[in-house]
């Protein structure tokens, strides 16, 4: 079995986005370098153009990219995407976290997956995962993982830019302080700091 892990790009100062959803430069780096990371990437619903990342960071993403089995992540996200049209960026299943059912007539075909709760979406990852790794987006849905305990890593790509406000990495984490492991990956790259930290038990 497979590792959870909660990631994300954010800001130096904890945002995923500012408060009206707009990334602003946060994704930059996803587009500046001069490696690809996926043959087929559907730029038409990633951003607009193929991912090309730094030497420095391409390995890394890589990696992180092919471990990736399933993501889970809260309809919030799933909405502003629109489910990046059924093809998402580094899997071919993908759990949605929601009370409301999948959208009529919404890419009836597409390998995505319902859940009523968090619990509930990473119990459901877990079968089309298999040996791989799961990816929980961050905000509400990610911060109620780490929580209860469901994701063994936070991963954070950390872009220097300060946005002052906007959503939290962690939404809003009523758990109190969370002491995480000392960092196992830091890989500096253009633009962009990767970052995981174990998530200590007990």
């Amino acid at each position: 079995m497979g590792t959870a892990y909660l990631h994300a790009v954010a800001s130096l100062d904890g945002y995923i986005a500012d408060e009206h959803d707009d990334v602003g430069r946060l994704h930059e780096w996803y587009f500046s370098g001069d490696h690809p990371l996926v043959e087929d990437d559907h730029a038409e619903v990633h951003g607009g153009a193929p991912f090309r990342v730094s030497t420095a960071s391409a390995e890394y993403v890589r990696g992180l990219w092919a471990r990736q089995k399933v993501p889970v992540v809260g309809r919030h996200q799933f909405d502003l995407t629109n489910g990046w049209e059924g093809h998402p960026p580094a899997s071919d299943h993908v759990v949605v976290v929601s009370h409301r059912p999948w959208p009529v007539r919404w890419h009836p075909e597409a390998p995505y997956h319902f859940a009523g709760s968090v619990a509930e979406g990473l119990a459901r990852a877990r079968e089309p995962a298999g040996d791989g790794d799961i990816g929980v987006g961050a905000g509400d849905v990610g911060g109620q993982a780490l929580a209860q305990g469901l994701v063994d890593h936070v991963a954070i790509d950390v872009v220097p830019v300060v946005f002052g406000r906007g959503k939290p990495y962690f939404g809003a984490f009523a758990d109190g302080h969370s002491m995480l492991g000392d960092p196992d990956v830091v890989v500096p790259g253009d633009g962009v700091l990767h970052l995981r930290y174990p998530v200590r038990r007990g």
